[in-house]
């Protein structure tokens, strides 16, 4: 493990690892990449500061590192997994009173660039549309999945739990309950009413007329699990779009998306989502400000 280089006191850097692997109990991958991970620290900090010694460390010296790994090409996420190695290394050697400081607890490394959340264009949703699914219960059922989790941006287990008695078809509305058991309430279009009546109606007949509570049911009558919601959406949106994620909460996306993407307040969208808080709901003006940004470019003289 030590062939490559080992600059500092052998001694210490192994009661390191072995803290590792036998008090946090960590696999042997992983000790491995704290080794190479400090190993590769400490022969920065010697080609460029001419020491190779823990004890003349400091928060500059990790900080250049830093810089050295960004400007090679690092990607953050692999950039905070090595400073974590070198911040745990020093933790233990000040906790063994062989440094006074943590060099490495002043040093930030670069945030990782969030992922924009992906969602199905509008010419998706309209192909779902025009889809040439059976009529009967199956195929209704199917349809209605789809369609409740694009245009209520429902979560799936919101879905899976969306009981008959939920639904008020005088007003237009559902009452969904939510995360720690919070109520929203979020309209629905008319013509989502007359799907989901023809529906009930299919399902009236598909199980004689036996109550079932939960609106939305298997083909034997039983309460929808995840996993079945779950395929159920992956399948229909891969006859209509190519992004690489096709699942229930990429519908969830996609309804917030289309709102804002046609001039809805952010602070209804959340209320729609049912966020507790309007952070949660910022990321989708990501994907809006990234197609006003195509539409400038597009449209513009100078663009």
């Amino acid at each position: 493990m030590f062939d490559r280089f080992t600059p500092f006191s052998l001694d210490q850097f192994e009661a390191f690892l072995s803290y590792l692997a036998h008090e946090k109990r960590y696999s042997s991958h992983t000790v491995d990449g704290y080794c190479r991970d400090i190993e590769q620290y400490f022969e920065f900090q010697s080609n460029y500061y001419e020491s190779d010694q823990y004890a003349e460390t400091t928060h500059v010296m990790i900080r250049s590192w830093i810089v050295h790994l960004v400007e090679t090409d690092y990607v953050p996420k692999s950039i905070q997994r090595k400073l974590s190695s070198l911040r745990s290394f020093f933790k233990f050697l000040k906790r063994n009173d062989l440094v006074q400081i943590n060099p490495a607890s002043k040093v930030v490394a670069p945030k990782s660039n969030k992922r924009l959340p992906q969602f199905v264009e509008e010419a998706g949703m309209l192909r779902f549309d025009k889809l040439d699914l059976s009529e009967d219960f199956a195929g209704t059922r199917d349809r209605l999945i789809v369609t409740i989790l694009y245009e209520t941006g429902i979560r799936q287990a919101e879905l899976i739990n969306l009981r008959e008695e939920q639904i008020d078809f005088t007003q237009g509305q559902i009452r969904v309950i939510g995360k720690r058991n919070k109520e929203r309430i979020v309209p629905i279009s008319h013509n989502l009413i007359v799907e989901m009546q023809q529906y009930q109606r299919l399902k009236k007949e598909e199980f004689d007329t036996t109550y079932l509570p939960e609106l939305l049911v298997t083909n034997k009558g039983n309460k929808m699990y995840p996993r079945f919601v779950y395929d159920k959406v992956k399948y229909y949106l891969g006859l209509v779009t190519t992004i690489d994620k096709k699942s229930p909460h990429v519908l969830r996306h996609t309804f917030a998306t289309h709102l804002l993407n046609n001039g809805a307040n952010l602070n209804s969208v959340k209320e729609l989502l049912g966020h507790s808080s309007l952070s949660s709901t910022q990321v989708y003006t990501h994907n809006t400000i990234e197609k006003l940004k195509d539409v400038h470019k597009r449209a513009h003289p100078k663009g």
